[in-house]
Formats: C-alpha cells, structure tokens, sequence
C-alpha cells in the first residue's frame, strides 16, 4: 500500500476530482474532454498505485467509499491552489491580460451593465469583456471566469468580496400608471395589478401601515423581464433602485411612493473574484469603473415621487383625473 507520494500518479488527481463530484465516467469524461476509456485507465491507475479503492461501483454510478472521501478531502485545497497558481502565472505572463471574463445575474446585466458598456469600450479600448449571464452561482476558477457580479450577504470562501452597494426596492410603474397613481395613499396601489412576488408586495404594504392580502397577475425569475413588463404597462413593480436607474431617468418608469423596502435577506451587490487578481490592472479597472458608474447611474436616477408625467395629449382624460380624485379621497 503506498503511504507516500513517491508513486503516486498526480496526472490522475484532476480526474479522480471530477469523477467523483459527477460520479458518473461518462459525464466525467464529457467535461474533461477525454474518452470514457482513458477516464476509466486513470481511475484504475490511481488505484492501483495507492493499493486501495477510491470508489464503490453501483451500476453506471461511481461513488466515493470511505477512502475515496478522504482523499478527496486532502487534495481539493491542494488542487485549487494549483489553479489559482496557473491563474496568477498566466495573468503575469500577459496571458488574458487584454479581456476580463465576467458572470453576473441576467438582471443586472441586462439592466445596468450593458446599458454601459461603451462606457467601458470609451475608458478601456485595451481591454475586452465577456459578459456570461446566469441564475446560477459559477465557480470563478472552474469556469474560467475573472470576477463575478453577485446579490448575497457573503463572504465567498476562497474570493475576494467587495460590497459594490445596497439597493432598496420601491415600487415603479409606467408613465400611465404614474398618471393615475402618483400622490395617492399606498393601500390604493393594492387596487392595481401588481407583479412579482406577494409576500414581498405584503410587507411594502405593511411598512405603510397597510394589511393587504396581495394576488399578483404574474411573477417573474428574473427582475429584468418585470420591470420590462412594468414598463409595458403590465402592472406595477417592486424592484431594486439600482436595476430602475435608467428607467427612471430616461422617464420609462416613475416612483409612485417614496416609501423604500429593504430587501428581506439583506441583499446587496458584490464584486468577487479570485484574490491572486486584486493588483491585476484589468481588475483594477473593472473595480473603478463599476464604483464611478454606480455612483453616477443613481445620482442621475429621476425618482419623481409626487410628480407625474406630462400627458403626451396635453391635458388628462376626465376618467383619470376622477379616477385620481377618487383614490385620494380614500
């Protein structure tokens, strides 16, 4: 039985990593870009040097045993050091020194940073970025990714994290509904079709002293397709400030309260990225660039609480100024 690291095989420690965190050969060997054979030939030489077993055979399934668990356990952190040390070696060879890979939640994307994009094309010609959207949290070093744009509380073990701001969730809706809504109680907007999640809905009501029973028309996995519905006309949003920015400055969206939610998790957004990249001047960039463009977005963000929008016919229909008349009463 080998006790040392005389004989062992390191070139199969990555394989045996993905096998066992797939626990399946074929799927493993789809990711690592091998045949199923040479997957199985390194699992077998691994276990032929260290004279044990790593994992148990249950039909297609592979699964760690006991052993296979405990070597695992002491080659990952020894395994991840060697990324990042390939990842600091290359970046201080140039290698990637001209484009950042960076992952972000499709909402923030869509609503915040590709809007500025030629911001960054204008204040780093040099350095290219590859924007990749997803739901799910990614493995920066895995994946192959530079940095991340996160909601959480954080930390992220292993990462750096710098918190990039704390955004509120007000309550938004067209430039029509702004006419009708704008300077009423809270409890009237309970009367309007509202979207996104009801609990979330229940407590804006409740901070303005309102028990309300929300029903929502339609709720969304992504914030960025309900504010577009919002601005549609849709029904009314409760959403982060951040995401509305530009909305509300370019008049698509309007304030209807200026009542502000937090969110119930303490959400805030996060820069991340692997702490062997903090001096990396495409890092350095991208962390001044996000910190002057978030400071500009929301303090040209128009939040026009109590002023509605001009009606485009000059004068408002008598049916939603009795309408409004009506709800402020009430």
């Amino acid at each position: 039985m080998l006790t040392s690291m005389a004989r062992l095989p390191l070139h199969t420690l990555p394989t045996f990593r993905t096998v066992a965190k797939l626990a399946n050969l074929r799927a493993a060997a789809q990711e690592l870009h091998l045949t199923h054979s040479a997957v199985s030939q390194q699992i077998r030489l691994l276990e032929e040097q260290i004279g044990f077993q790593v994992f148990d055979r249950r039909g297609r399934r592979i699964v760690l045993n006991n052993a296979g668990t405990a070597l695992l356990r002491a080659v990952e952190p020894a395994l991840a050091q060697l990324d990042e040390g390939l990842r600091a070696a290359s970046v201080a060879a140039g290698g990637g020194a001209h484009y950042l890979r960076v992952t972000s939640l499709p909402s923030f994307a869509q609503r915040w940073v590709l809007p500025r994009m030629a911001s960054w094309r204008q204040r780093h010609p040099d350095i290219g970025m590859e924007l990749h959207v997803s739901q799910q949290i990614v493995d920066l070093q895995r994946e192959g990714f530079h940095a991340a744009l996160r909601t959480g509380t954080g930390p992220w073990r292993g990462l750096e994290a710098e918190r990039l701001i704390d955004s509120p969730l007000i309550a938004l809706g067209s430039a029509q509904a702004a006419r009708r809504l704008l300077g009423v109680k809270p409890a009237a907007l309970a009367d309007e079709p509202l979207l996104g999640h009801g609990p979330t809905w229940e407590r804006w009501f409740a901070l303005a002293g309102e028990r309300v029973r929300v029903k929502p028309v339609a709720w969304f996995n992504d914030a960025g397709m309900m504010l577009q519905a919002a601005e549609q006309d849709l029904g009314l949003a409760l959403a982060r400030e951040v995401l509305a920015a530009d909305a509300l400055r370019e008049g698509r969206l309007y304030r209807l309260s200026p009542l502000e939610l937090e969110d119930e998790d303490h959400y805030a957004y996060w820069l991340v990225y692997p702490p062997e990249l903090r001096d990396w001047p495409p890092m350095k960039a991208l962390r001044a660039w996000l910190s002057d463009e978030l400071a500009a977005s929301l303090k040209g963000a128009v939040s026009p609480a109590g002023r509605a929008p001009a009606d485009p016919t000059g004068s408002r229909s008598r049916a939603a100024s009795g309408a409004a008349t009506k709800r402020r009463a009430g």
